[in-house]
């Protein structure tokens, strides 16, 4: 069934992805690790940045919809758990970028990830900050997202809370 193995192209490419980084990676090594031709491969995804769009596109659209669909007065722990659980649901995907970070350039997300970034503290703390809120704000959000990767083996609900609480601290929230 071509679906199923589109899902199983993305599903060993991101493991590879995350084991070896996107430019030690090759298509061949994929296509072996499957069972399938390269060809067949290539039937499904054109190049390996392409397979790599769509292995992060989920995370883009995540974001952006996180962005959208926030309230600038709502609870601020409130949005900093439902982010926390946002980059929980991706961890494999921003270890894959972190890993490889000309990931990030090469499709352009590098000033992206800043603006969502600069949006999400807006909503939380507003859109007039001091140069310390902005410190503060990257370094609880830049954290959190480290706590994603860092602790992915650890149950959720034993590395949220804290991650949360540590987030709200360093923001004064």
């Amino acid at each position: 069934m071509p679906g199923d193995t589109k899902g199983r192209i993305l599903a060993v490419a991101r493991e590879l992805f995350v084991e070896q980084g996107v430019q030690n990676t090759s298509l061949r090594q994929i296509s072996e690790r499957l069972g399938i031709t390269k060809p067949a491969l290539y039937y499904h995804f054109a190049s390996r940045d392409d397979l790599v769009r769509s292995i992060v596109e989920p995370l883009i659209e995540d974001i952006e919809r996180f962005v959208r669909g926030r309230e600038p007065a709502g609870d601020p722990r409130e949005l900093l758990g439902d982010y926390f659980d946002l980059m929980w649901r991706h961890r494999e995907v921003i270890v894959m970028m972190v890993r490889d970070l000309s990931t990030l350039s090469h499709l352009d997300l590098g000033a992206r990830m800043f603006a969502w970034r600069r949006q999400i503290v807006a909503l939380l703390l507003g859109p007039d900050l001091t140069r310390e809120q902005h410190i503060r704000a990257t370094v609880a959000l830049g954290g959190m997202s480290d706590c994603a990767v860092e602790y992915a083996e650890l149950p959720l609900e034993e590395v949220k809370p804290t991650a949360v609480e540590a987030a709200a601290v360093a923001l004064g929230i």
